[in-house]
């Protein structure tokens, strides 16, 4: 019987692949505790999403828009830098980061100097690879 319910399947939804993931979307809301549109007569539950996606039981839209949503991550944005993100840095690091950090690191950074010995080993980095903060290219490559 699944085979034939396959092949009605088919006709409503022709990419096969996209079959599978709607069926199997459907046939876990099933086993979730979702009614069932057709009788069961001892079938599987995805043996049970298939008939229904023939007998037009299920709006598909719906069942491609719920796959979807199962399948994203939603993550919530910051505009500061995660706590754990700043424990990994070292102290130099944490200075560059501090001012644009909110909390206890920002305020600790405030009264500090910037060590001038980094910040030369920075411009020379900075100048052997042809970057300018100004906006401007130092390379002599990119002059030619």
């Amino acid at each position: 019987m699944a085979r034939v319910t396959v092949e009605d399947c088919v006709t409503k939804v022709p990419n096969r692949f996209e079959l599978v993931l709607m069926a199997s979307q459907r046939a876990r809301q099933i086993a979730s505790g979702a009614p069932m549109a057709v009788e069961r007569d001892n079938d599987k539950n995805p043996v049970v999403a298939l008939r229904e996606i023939a007998d037009d039981h299920v709006d598909l839209e719906v069942m491609k828009d719920n796959l979807v949503r199962s399948h994203q991550k939603v993550m919530e944005e910051t505009s500061e830098p995660e706590d754990d993100v700043i424990d990994f840095l070292d102290e130099e690091q944490k200075i560059w980061v501090a001012p644009y950090a909110e909390g206890p690191e920002a305020e600790s950074a405030e009264g500090e100097e910037i060590d001038e010995d980094l910040l030369s080993v920075v411009g020379e980095a900075d100048e052997a690879a042809g970057v300018d903060f100004s906006g401007e290219n130092v390379s002599e490559e990119t002059e030619a």
